[in-house]
């Protein structure tokens, strides 16, 4: 009679996101002394993989990548559920908190072209593809001579639509490139002090269910402090201006030696205009410099601009 399994892994079913349900059970079994079968991989379909020809912010936002595994969560049918964390919606399900970051890997977003080795090289009109409004923002930001297109699709689908010719140009996040071994694709790193990635950008999050004492013991083991307080900060940035994908809104933080930094932006989607601050603090009062940052942000910018901003397109 085989033995009940250590822990059930929920999540999507992309090359990507296997690789983080992979890694998370790796690093799991390593801390906790169990093998690799004692852990269960469980792909489970959701609303955003299958709706691929509009974009995310005209039919749900990040929550598309996320409803079905929460569900299966609440329901009992696995453990924890392994997300990117830019995918979650700063709002969780009733009954549901993130329990672990995994250790944060590069932010940057890399751009990727047959065409020109830079951003900045590329041809007037030439034609870049993204499904993410805050690169559509800031690439219009700096060059608004560029046509802006939406190109939604996995890493490997939005690889193919680039060597086919659909677009001279994508962004990818690096990180994701990295962990998928497809580094060499990349032309150029953009400068995150100029570029800022997405919140969250890099970081694999671990979803649970509230009052699960032992799954919140096991994952406390595997949970970065840096990461942890770095998202924190993130997120509450992003809940207090709006944690959907309907505004273009970026940022990063850094911890180190208990000290945070906070870049926070949001944009008009055009690119013409721009509200950011910045930010220091203790990684203790993460959530505070996060909030905090969001009311400058929002005190600065304005009723009429964030308005606007919404109601863009």
């Amino acid at each position: 009679m085989r033995k009940p399994l250590f822990l059930r892994i929920g999540t999507r079913g992309s090359a990507l996101a296997l690789w983080q349900a992979e890694h998370t059970r790796d690093e799991l079994c390593r801390v906790h002394g169990v093998s690799r079968e004692d852990i269960s991989i469980d792909i489970i379909r959701t609303s955003g993989d299958r709706i691929t020809d509009r974009p995310l912010s005209e039919v749900g936002g990040k929550g598309l990548f996320t409803k079905e595994i929460e569900d299966a969560l609440l329901a009992g049918a696995i453990d924890i559920a392994v997300h990117s964390a830019k995918d979650m919606p700063t709002e969780l399900p009733e009954g549901l908190e993130l329990s672990a970051f995994l250790t944060r890997e590069d932010v940057r977003d890399a751009f990727l072209s047959p065409r020109a080795d830079r951003l900045m090289e590329l041809p007037k009109g030439a034609v870049v593809g993204s499904a993410s409004l805050r690169r559509q923002a800031l690439i219009r930001r700096i060059r608004p001579d560029l046509r802006v297109i939406n190109f939604r699709g996995n890493v490997g689908t939005r690889l193919y639509k680039l060597a086919s010719g659909e677009v001279d140009a994508t962004l990818l996040a690096y990180a994701g490139l990295k962990r998928l071994q497809l580094e060499a694709n990349v032309t150029e790193l953009l400068d995150v002090k100029t570029f800022p990635p997405a919140l969250g950008q890099g970081c694999v999050c671990v979803e649970s269910r509230v009052g699960d004492e032992r799954t919140a013991m096991l994952m406390s083991a595997i949970d970065n402090a840096s990461a942890r307080a770095e998202l924190t900060a993130e997120r509450a940035f992003l809940g207090l201006l709006d944690g959907s994908c309907r505004t273009p809104i970026a940022g990063l933080a850094r911890a180190g030696d208990g000290a945070l930094s906070l870049h926070g932006l949001v944009a008009m989607p055009d690119g013409s205009r721009v509200v950011e601050t910045r930010l220091d603090g203790a990684c203790a009062d993460a959530e505070k410099l996060g909030r905090e940052a969001g009311r400058i942000v929002l005190g600065e910018a304005g009723e009429d601009f964030m308005a606007a901003v919404r109601a863009y397109g």
